[in-house]
């Protein structure tokens, strides 16, 4: 069967007998609602859909940047996100489920205009991150209540997000913003950022390229780097490396020390 993503595309997967096992231990039976769930609002990015799998000698391997595009499509891995993307690799919605539920990087309810995730592992956590998350969660929720983890605000601004560990130990307390970082935070300079994303504002990150929205984001991570549509190149630009983190690396280049040398097999250590 070839693989046609254009107009002549098939509906849904190839069938299967109603009770075959697939390789993701489902049925096809099981599986039959959701292949048949239309998929419609993703014609206009086939091919875009088409170039990801071209990138990769086995297509099943473009699942994730897939489904990046399918978030920046809808905002979220929906049913029919997950119909499109058994469909275009030729694989099962089980198959599919089972990789877009894994990775807390996609979403399963809609998300808000930004994704705003704060670090709170042990290092954040300790120097003011679970005051930050609180905080940002009552800014962002209503009527005394506020905004628990993978929720979205009432006005569609932010979906906030426990996120475990950001890779910037060096900066805590962290949050990001669409993946973009606000260093050295305080519980006053989050609710600054918040409210600025809530008044429509973009405030710069500490490190890293300009502010878009969540969904332009999601084109980036599918590969599409220099995409018009995303602010083209500028959308990546930017510096991503602390001086913090490269503090040690200067020192080192500056003293002329180096690491010593990795023994060749078979030789102590």
């Amino acid at each position: 069967m070839s693989r046609t993503l254009g107009p002549g595309a098939p509906a849904t997967p190839p069938s299967e007998p109603e009770h075959a096992i697939d390789e993701a231990g489902g049925t096809t039976a099981q599986h039959a609602a959701l292949s048949a769930v239309g998929i419609s609002v993703f014609d206009g990015v086939r091919d875009r859909a088409a170039a990801i799998i071209a990138r990769y000698p086995e297509p099943r391997s473009a699942l994730l940047p897939l489904l990046h595009l399918v978030q920046h499509v809808e905002g979220h891995v929906s049913r029919a996100g997950i119909a499109f993307c058994a469909e275009a690799l030729e694989i099962t919605t089980a198959e599919v489920s089972a990789v877009a539920t894994f990775y807390t990087m996609y979403k399963r309810e809609p998300a808000g205009r930004h994704l705003v995730s704060v670090c709170t592992n042990t290092l954040c956590a300790a120097l003011g991150g679970d005051a930050i998350y609180r905080a940002v969660g009552e800014r962002l929720g209503e009527n005394g209540r506020p905004l628990g983890h993978e929720q979205t605000s009432a006005d569609g601004t932010a979906t906030l997000e426990h996120a475990e560990c950001l890779a910037a130990c060096d900066l805590a307390p962290v949050l990001t913003v669409d993946y973009e970082f606000f260093d050295k935070q305080t519980v006053d300079s989050a609710l600054e950022i918040v409210d600025a994303l809530r008044r429509g504002e973009k405030p710069h990150p500490t490190r890293g390229a300009p502010l878009t929205d969540f969904r332009s984001v999601e084109l980036l991570l599918a590969g599409f780097f220099d995409d018009p549509a995303v602010g083209g190149l500028d959308a990546v630009s930017g510096p991503s490396a602390a001086d913090e983190s490269l503090a040690g690396a200067r020192l080192a280049e500056e003293r002329g020390w180096t690491a010593p040398p990795v023994p060749d097999e078979g030789e102590n250590a």
